[in-house]
């Protein structure tokens, strides 16, 4: 009897989770309210325990996408503006650059991490030049050291997309609470933990923040828990900017509560399994995911590898041959200056980005999660051993 087809990722839901959401249906409050106000609360204390730096404010809202969009618009970008992004990344990355009618101005990848550098942004500035948005790839952090001092010495605003990168380290401190001025996580299904579809966005400005809570509910300066559950007749708001409809429900935020309190167990196994990957995997034809400096933590959302020019197979002809085997796998990224709307609008040309060419036409992202079993490794080992061997 042939195998189930092991997926490229699931959610690792447990009782907590739904005993929670159960709690919140019957509850008879299921949009934003006392769960999402929770969720906040805690996230901002994970992120912020150790650090010495001010008090951390989180914004719950209904994906990162919208928490990008939010923190850029809270930060000032508008019109005309440039902000530098990846080509080594997702869409969204760059979609919110344009929600504002600003340009994304993309730069290449370094060739080893596949992240942004600081040498690379430090080239793209222009005197349009207002923020530059940072991707940690897969779950390893940029060069915040110095992407940070390039952003300090031209006077740029940093918004991280920390989509994968829940709960990496930078020189000790945990994404999100280092000087950016804001940093987005992402709540997706496939993340290292999930609400569904959600996002968070964390900042130590209480501007920032008091701008991204009125901006994801329409532009209103109190929202609807605040005003049904007043004991004083408190109906009225006021309209102060035309906003967007970003927030969080509390059905998701109930899961949430719980996948936060797993964090640590979740990237305990993350963490082991990357490394039996790596022993396993070792000395094939493929450049395993590069590892943080000595004392930081990587967050293993994804197992990143690159088949190299003398493989066996190309990566297309890999990813069919796994999927044959009963394998899902999946790639990334396909770097935005190959996407046509990119290409086209800002007539990108791939020999701009040679490092971003060459990890993309060998990449391909592994399954890696917590709903592994030890046989389920044993049959991605094998399959790729197989394959290359």
């Amino acid at each position: 009897m042939s195998q189930p087809f092991l997926y490229f990722a699931l959610p690792d839901i447990g009782e907590d989770e739904i005993a929670e959401v159960t709690a919140v249906l019957r509850s008879g409050w299921i949009t934003t309210g006392a769960r999402a106000r929770q969720l906040e609360d805690d996230f901002a204390t994970y992120v912020g325990k150790g650090s010495e730096g001010p008090p951390l404010h989180a914004v719950a809202v209904n994906s990162a996408t919208a928490g990008l969009h939010l923190a850029l618009e809270a930060v000032g970008i508008g019109p005309g503006d440039e902000v530098i992004v990846p080509t080594y990344t997702f869409t969204a990355t760059a979609e919110v650059v344009r929600y504002l009618g600003a340009h994304p101005v993309f730069v290449d990848c370094d060739p080893d991490t596949l992240n942004i550098t600081a040498e690379a942004i430090e080239q793209a500035v222009s005197k349009k030049t207002k923020a530059v948005i940072p991707v940690h790839i897969g779950g390893l952090t940029c060069d915040m050291t110095g992407i940070l001092d390039v952003a300090k010495r031209h006077n740029l605003k940093v918004v991280e997309d920390a989509a994968h990168a829940l709960p990496a380290t930078h020189n000790g401190k945990t994404i999100g609470a280092l000087a950016s001025d804001a940093t987005v996580f992402s709540f997706y299904a496939t993340k290292t933990i999930t609400t569904g579809e959600g996002g968070m966005v964390v900042t130590a400005d209480p501007d920032i923040a008091k701008r991204c809570r009125i901006m994801r509910l329409h532009g209103m300066d109190r929202d609807s828990f605040d005003r049904y559950t007043s004991d004083k007749p408190s109906w009225a708001y006021e309209v102060v900017a035309p906003g967007f409809k970003y927030n969080m429900t509390d059905i998701a935020a109930a899961i949430g509560i719980h996948q936060l309190r797993r964090l640590p167990s979740f990237h305990a196994k993350r963490g082991d399994m990357a490394q039996r990957f790596r022993d396993a995997l070792s000395g094939l034809p493929l450049i395993m995911p590069a590892m943080p400096p000595a004392g930081d933590q990587h967050a293993w959302h994804l197992f990143i590898v690159r088949l190299t020019s003398d493989a066996k197979l190309n990566r297309d002809d890999f990813i069919r041959a796994m999927t044959e085997r009963g394998i899902g796998t999946s790639v990334h990224f396909i770097p935005l200056h190959r996407q046509p709307y990119w290409r086209k609008t800002y007539r990108l040309d791939a020999k701009q980005f040679p490092h971003a060419e060459n990890a993309f036409k060998g990449a391909v992202t592994l399954p890696l999660y917590t709903r592994m079993t030890a046989d389920d490794e044993q049959r991605v080992i094998a399959a790729v051993r197989d394959l290359l061997g």
